[in-house]
């Protein structure tokens, strides 16, 4: 399918009543209540705090595919991803039947409800549910891991978001979306296994180099036997990570929203119409992996005290997110000062020279919280609304 046609099924599909970074069972009990008979809606379990876990199977082909989200609680884009996919597929008119009838595919949309409450990366045990694939110490983990189980997947998509830090490699590039093709052994080997993963994420970067050249990352493919991908990997089932990553100015992740779409219909396509062995595989390797250069803002030539002689230096800034009243806050926290000339900010500020001062006209410091800053005695915004 072309990426124009993929796009205008986004835009066609895309689920309103999903936005804005906060996804809880609040928000996407509605949507599967109103599924009816269109899909096979399930509680496949509880969580910590006894919430349920839902799974949506849809489609009757032979190839299994099993996708979850929210492993990470506050990681909510995919989520909203699957909803607009969800939409697609279940109607009759988007052109996707042939990945109905090749495919059934198991979503499991909020892994960890719990955290997703709270707006967390851990559940209510303050267990990371990415590091406990092998003691199963969690509800959640044994949920996946029967569902892993019974369901018995072709194919594993672990959904994930991540920070605004990364690029695409050590350039001012933003790594928007990533992958990884996990490893399954300590020495990391390029298995048969892999590069079924690999050949997957490659057509998926293929696409989205069409919309956001030079944007798409991979992860560095240390195992780590207690993470869920690494372990699935490790049993002979092709795993492919997804992470949501920064567009510029688009801290609800709306744009990513439709990236992470666009890389949902070229995989699922691509394995709904070939037998996927892991002989294109080459492409993968082309992918930068992904380097921590970037902070949310940097503000460049700053002077950081009065003395006349000093030489001025940069503030790196990073924004903190902060559940308040239902909705994400970003706050702006000074993060780093120092010589900054390896880092990119997705914004940058020219002090040129002159004092960074806080709320009280003080020097700002480690740590320093707010909106704003004042230089050269304007009041500079560090929030775009």
């Amino acid at each position: 399918m072309k990426i124009e046609d993929v796009k205008s099924l986004f835009l066609k599909y895309k689920e309103a009543r999903l936005h804005n970074r906060y996804i809880t069972h609040k928000h996407i009990e509605p949507l599967l209540n109103a599924i009816g008979e269109k899909a096979e809606v399930l509680t496949i379990g509880q969580s910590v705090l006894n919430n349920p876990i839902y799974g949506i199977k849809v489609g009757n082909g032979s190839k299994r595919i099993l996708l979850w989200s929210q492993m990470h609680g506050n990681e909510s884009t995919t989520t909203k991803a699957l909803f607009d996919l969800l939409n697609t597929l279940l109607d009759a008119n988007s052109k996707l039947n042939d990945v109905l009838q090749a495919c059934t595919l198991y979503m499991i949309p909020i892994l960890n409800p719990d955290g997703a409450q709270a707006y967390t990366r851990i559940n209510a045990n303050s267990v990371d549910l990415n590091r406990d694939a092998q003691n199963l110490t969690q509800p959640e983990s044994q949920v996946l891991r029967t569902v892993f189980n019974t369901f018995r997947p072709h194919f594993c998509f672990n959904l994930h978001g991540q920070r605004t830090i990364f690029g695409a490699g050590n350039t001012c590039k933003s790594a928007t979306v990533s992958f990884l093709a996990p490893a399954q052994d300590e020495a990391c080997t390029v298995t048969s296994n892999r590069k079924v993963a690999m050949e997957v994420i490659g057509v998926m970067n293929n696409a989205l180099q069409e919309v956001i050249p030079n944007q798409v990352g991979v992860y560095d493919d240390s195992f780590n036997i207690n993470c869920v991908g690494d372990t699935f990997q490790h049993e002979n089932i092709p795993t492919i990570l997804f992470e949501a990553g920064h567009f510029e100015n688009d801290y609800e992740r709306e744009v990513t929203r439709e990236l992470i779409y666009i890389s949902y219909i070229a995989s699922l396509e691509y394995i709904s119409k070939n037998d996927v062995r892991g002989e294109h595989y080459e492409s993968y390797m082309t992918i930068p992996e992904n380097e921590k250069c970037f902070y949310d803002i940097i503000i460049r030539n700053a002077k950081v005290n009065n003395d006349s002689n000093l030489k001025t230096c940069d503030i790196a800034i990073q924004f903190q997110e902060r559940l308040k009243e239902g909705r994400v806050e970003f706050i702006p926290k000074v993060e780093k000062i120092e010589n900054l000339e390896n880092f990119y900010g997705h914004k940058e500020i020219d002090a040129n020279g002159h004092n960074v001062l806080d709320i009280n006209n003080k020097m700002v410091d480690m740590n320093y919280e707010n909106v704003f800053v004042i230089i050269n005695n304007d009041k500079i915004a560090l929030l775009t609304k």
